[in-house]
């Protein structure tokens, strides 16, 4: 943040208010005063007071202050007036107003993490993000990798201060905040970057605010991108990861695009082309027909890439029972699945299955 554009303001409204009042930064650093003797000044017992006071006022060494609005649990900026009566804390919150329109204007302007977010949110036209990278100096062509991070237990909003210490790089490396509950990190990428490497950081990232927090997220990442024009693809990959991970690979907390498969495909059809495939599928009947035992050797097969030994071993039967079991999956479907076609067939259905009863379609 520029504080000449708080400074600007202190000018002003030095004109009206016969206090002195000013801006002090997450370090307790007057960067803007109306005094400028108190200029540069280190007022580290204020920070404490700011702290715990949270988003109300708080008073210190007959000071009042306010801070401004910021993404983390910690603040950024904090506005101050001279006094710790009630007019003093009024003015004080008439100048936290005009200090967060200045740095709102001045983030839209001139931050490059605004710039990003923008272009995740589809919020900027493609001819305008050429412009703005040029303005803020961005380098347009990068590898860059997006990372959707969401908490699965009741929201904290320290998870932004948490994911921004381990990647504390602001010029390269962008944390956002999406929604109460979605961070977002849009991370520059060593070139050749893979999926292992992909995965490392969102681990990191899982384990940081499991430990720090103790809360459980789950993370999607989208495929590692060359220019910021493909960033809002990216992102909203990762947020399909998240998706399709919730239908199909439920257990999975850490979800990369890439390796959805199948189940990519199958999320984006109508549901009412799913129903008419399953129709289709089982026509001697429905797929409710098989119990759950049925289900579970028909999984327990594709685990073991369609081998009958060692499916029966895992399953703890007789080789010839899981045959048994296979023919009367054949009776009841009219699909082997011993053979490749009709496994395939089936295991396409099961995941149609999964998709449809996650919209709420049972049948």
């Amino acid at each position: 943040m520029a504080n000449r554009i708080f400074q600007g303001l202190v000018l002003q409204m030095k004109e009206n208010i016969d206090r002195a009042v000013g801006v002090i930064d997450a370090e307790g650093n007057v960067v803007a005063c109306s005094e400028l003797a108190w200029m540069g000044e280190q007022w580290s017992g204020a920070v404490n007071a700011v702290n715990l006071a949270g988003a109300g006022a708080a008073h210190y060494d007959g000071k009042c202050f306010k801070p401004l609005a910021g993404l983390g649990a910690q603040f950024d900026y904090a506005a101050f007036v001279q006094g710790d009566d009630e007019q003093a804390a009024s003015l004080c919150a008439m100048a936290a107003v005009a200090f967060n329109g200045a740095k709102s204007y001045y983030e839209e302007k001139h931050d490059k993490a605004t710039f990003v977010k923008n272009i995740i949110s589809d919020n900027i036209l493609l001819g305008d993000i050429y412009t703005r990278a040029k303005e803020l100096h961005f380098v347009s062509e990068a590898p860059r990798a997006a990372f959707l991070v969401r908490q699965l237990d009741p929201a904290d909003i320290a998870i932004i201060d948490v994911i921004q210490n381990l990647f504390p790089d602001k010029q390269t490396d962008f944390v956002l905040s999406i929604s109460e509950t979605d961070v977002a990190l849009i991370k520059q990428m060593p070139e050749g970057a893979d999926s292992r490497d992909l995965h490392k950081i969102a681990k990191q990232i899982a384990d940081a605010v499991a430990q720090e927090l103790n809360i459980k997220v789950v993370i999607g990442i989208g495929t590692v991108v060359n220019h910021i024009r493909d960033l809002a693809r990216a992102y909203k990959e990762a947020g399909v990861a998240i998706d399709v991970g919730k239908v199909f690979d439920t257990e999975k907390l850490i979800i990369n695009y890439e390796n959805l498969g199948i189940g990519r495909l199958i999320y984006q059809l109508p549901t009412t082309l799913c129903q008419m495939f399953l129709q289709e599928v089982f026509k001697k009947n429905p797929i409710d027909a098989l119990d759950q035992e049925t289900l579970l050797t028909i999984n327990k097969f594709f685990e073991n890439n369609l081998n009958v030994s060692e499916t029966a071993r895992k399953l703890f039967v007789h080789r010839n029972t899981l045959v048994y079991r296979l023919e009367k999956i054949k009776k009841l479907t009219g699909l082997d699945l011993r053979e490749f076609d009709d496994a395939i067939t089936f295991k396409v259905a099961l995941m149609v299955k999964k998709y449809l009863i996650s919209r709420g379609i049972e049948s």
